[in-house]
Order: structure tokens, then sequence, then C-alpha cells
């Protein structure tokens, strides 16, 4: 099954990939939870350490889908596989845990997806959004984090926070050398995703 490659437009360059996503088979259960907006997540990383808030008032079934994942583990020893200087740095795919499946990296899910919860927050410096592929409800596990600001992505990605400590180790992970394929040549490893209070 081939994967549908979105394009949107990256400064100083004509085009660039969207943050990709395979397309899946199944669809999530929808919650009626409360989500609790004192919390951030604490993404412990070989290059540092990110806090990020989340914005549960536009995007709460997606906020808990993250913090659900979070504190299974889930996230935990995923690495930051496509990682475009300027642009954007994409994890959350189980599959980067093997190495064995790098041809595989980036088609990864947690075995469901979650409806799109597109709305007005702009993705600026920073913003963690949902990476999917060209099905807009096609996001599980996968997201992306904003290196610089890239306006042809809102309303198209479902933006449900922002690092607000720690974008020093975003700018590391951004500019650390790549390959053709945007892989990293040195491994960018998520360590943990916490949820903590603020």
């Amino acid at each position: 099954m081939g994967l549908a490659i979105g394009r949107a437009e990256e400064p100083k360059k004509e085009t660039k990939e969207e943050p990709k996503k395979e397309e899946g088979k199944t669809q999530a259960k929808e919650e009626n939870k409360t989500v609790n907006n004192n919390e951030v997540a604490v993404i412990k990383t070989t290059e540092g350490e990110m806090v990020v808030e989340f914005w549960p008032d536009v995007a709460p079934k997606t906020v808990e889908n993250f913090k659900t994942l979070a504190q299974k583990g889930f996230y935990d020893g995923t690495a930051f596989h496509r990682i475009v200087k300027g642009f954007m740095i994409q994890g959350g795919d189980p599959l980067t845990k093997n190495p064995n499946e790098e041809s595989s990296w980036g088609t990864g899910d947690p075995g469901y997806k979650i409806k799109a919860e597109f709305n007005d927050r702009s993705h600026q410096r920073g913003v963690i959004s949902m990476a999917r592929s060209q099905d807009p409800d096609s996001a599980g596990s996968q997201f992306f984090i904003m290196h610089g600001t890239n306006a042809g992505l809102d309303n198209k990605y479902t933006a449900f926070g922002k690092v607000t400590e720690g974008l020093d180790v975003v700018d590391k992970i951004a500019t650390t050398q790549t390959d053709d394929r945007d892989r990293p040549v040195k491994p960018m490893t998520i360590k943990t995703i916490t949820i903590d209070e603020k």
C-alpha cells in the first residue's frame, strides 16, 4: 500500500513534505473524559528535556490520547525519525524502537486512529501537532514539533500544545545531521514522556 504524500510551503523553500502518517484501518473509540489543563508533558530525550503545555480547549480528544499513550509508556524508547531543519521534528512512531524496521518508520501507530480536531492555533515555532496521512482522521501516535513557523499547516493538522521549556532541545534535534531521507545520522531518542502537574 502506497503512502500519499502531501506538500506544504516551508520557509526559504518552495515546497516541503508535510508531516505524514500512513493511512490506517480503524477508528478510536470516542471518550467523554474531561481533560485536565493543569498538566504538562515532560519529554526527556537524548538531547535534553522539553516541557509541553496542552491546549485541551481546542483539541481535547487529541490531548487525552497523547496523555494516555505517554502514561502507558508508549513513547518511551521511540525516536525522532524525520527531521527537517527550519520546519519540524517528527516522532511518536513505535516502529522506531527497532532499527531493523527502519524501512517502515513513519508508518507505525497505536493500532487505532483518532478524529482530527483542526483549530485556529497557528503552527508557530514550538507548537506540537499530530502527524497524519492524506486522510484527515488518520492520526494515531505520531506527532511533530515545529522548528520554524509554517502557516500552511494551519487548519490542516491538529495543533494541541506548545513547548514552553526546552526550545534549545528542539534546536539541537532540528539541526542534527540528517541523510537524504531526513533521518538523523545520530539517533534522537525519546527516553520518556511523563505527564506532570504544572
